[in-house]
């Protein structure tokens, strides 16, 4: 919780976005690179070049200790998950090919996008599993029926960013293996609020931001690719690895292969601190202070009069995202209304998720009022919001002026 210049509350819950506040172990990370090193790691043998390179390669290790995988250098850095994800889906799709690709109705558009584009090439046909209008869920029986033998990919949403609905990865996984077909989760919304595990969930491509639930900067993300994967996935983007520059072809190994040009490097480093101070957390902490504070929106929100929020209503099935719609507010306006008497931050809208929104049936008047958690919020923080919805609910306060 913050106070701006005139005294007022200001909470944020809108880390589904992205998360702040930051730990601060970030910011000096950060700050350290950018008043002591600031080289361009692979582009010199000094000493700054040198220590730069050492902080992606350690990067990449934490990674592989929170994720699980075979091989820390199979965790491409990218710019977040939306470059991650188009890296998968490019990369695995033949553009003179025909293909067939599984989505579902839960997917953001950082999934839904990129097929479409494939779709309107002419290069791949894609079929939409339909989802549970109440908790969100997907039937993974249906992703099964809706393999082909020209399938080349299963892409799913791992949680929600309307809902926050957990879908059963493993269970999913587990049927994409057993066929043979590549699959890809888009963990934007679960890295680091839930255990993931790419070998046991069965995970070919893991796509992440590094900005959301783990805690660290924009302009941060990576792409697991299971190990063998990167001999029929595709580098979408050539050029500069501080590697091989005797060659004008892209290298065939990890990570080289898929990233090209400079590293934003400054962003590693604040991503290499939150991944250290997650993991010294511990992700069991991390999980039981989510499900309380899941536990506090639930049992707040459940006696509000003309309120309706979306999603499981159990804690276990859900990570905290928060969709909630007013009865007589419009969502941009019951947005703005808990700001101007609350100070409380969220988002309203689509949230570029529109097949999620038409399941759940509020495309129509707009979408939603959106609240999403982070680590640094408490219980008090979580009941304060409750009550204003509750204070909104009977008052039917009006935008403050």
């Amino acid at each position: 919780m913050n106070v701006d210049t005139a005294g007022t509350r200001r909470l944020y819950m809108d880390n589904a976005a992205t998360s702040f506040p930051k730990p601060p172990a970030v910011l000096a990370a950060m700050m350290r690179y950018a008043t002591e090193l600031g080289a361009s790691a692979g582009r010199g043998g000094y000493q700054e070049a040198i220590e730069s390179a050492g902080i992606i390669s350690e990067c990449r290790r934490r990674l592989q200790q929170w994720f699980g995988g075979e091989a820390a250098e199979h965790f491409v850095f990218t710019l977040n998950c939306t470059d991650a994800l188009n890296l998968a889906i490019h990369g695995l799709i033949n553009p003179t090919g025909r293909s067939h690709a599984i989505c579902t109705h839960i997917d953001h558009n950082s999934i839904l996008r990129p097929l479409n584009s494939l779709v309107q090439a002419g290069c791949l046909e894609q079929t939409r599993i339909p989802v549970d209008s109440v908790t969100g869920l997907v039937d993974p029986k249906e992703i099964r029926r809706a393999i082909r033998s020209q399938t080349k990919l299963i892409a799913i949403t791992h949680a929600s960013n309307v809902t926050g609905t957990i879908q059963p990865i493993r269970e999913i996984g587990r049927i994409a293996r057993e066929h043979g077909i590549p699959f890809v989760v888009d963990a934007a919304q679960s890295a680091g609020h839930v255990p993931i595990h790419v070998v046991d969930d069965c995970i070919d491509l893991l796509a992440a931001p590094g900005h959301k639930g783990l805690l660290g900067p924009l302009g941060t993300g990576f792409l697991y690719i299971r190990p063998d994967l990167e001999r029929s996935l595709r580098s979408v983007r050539q050029g500069g690895t501080g590697s091989m520059s005797d060659q004008d072809s892209q290298p065939d190994f990890l990570p080289d292969k898929y990233e090209s040009g400079s590293h934003n490097i400054i962003g590693i480093v604040g991503l290499n601190a939150a991944l250290q101070w997650l993991s010294e957390c511990g992700i069991d902490s991390v999980v039981e202070h989510q499900q309380t504070l899941i536990g506090t929106m639930i049992q707040g929100l459940s006696d509000i009069e003309g309120l309706k929020y979306f999603g499981p209503r159990s804690v276990r099935h859900r990570v905290g995202v928060f969709s909630v719609q007013l009865d007589g507010f419009a969502p941009t306006e019951l947005a703005a209304v808990l700001e101007s008497h609350f100070g409380i931050l969220t988002r309203a809208g689509i949230h570029c998720a529109p097949l999620a929104h038409e399941a759940i049936g509020t495309t129509a008047s707009g979408g939603a009022t959106r609240l999403s958690f982070g680590p640094f919020l408490s219980t008090q923080d979580v009941q304060y919001a409750c009550d204003a919805l509750a204070e909104i609910a009977q008052s039917r306060l009006p935008l403050r002026k």
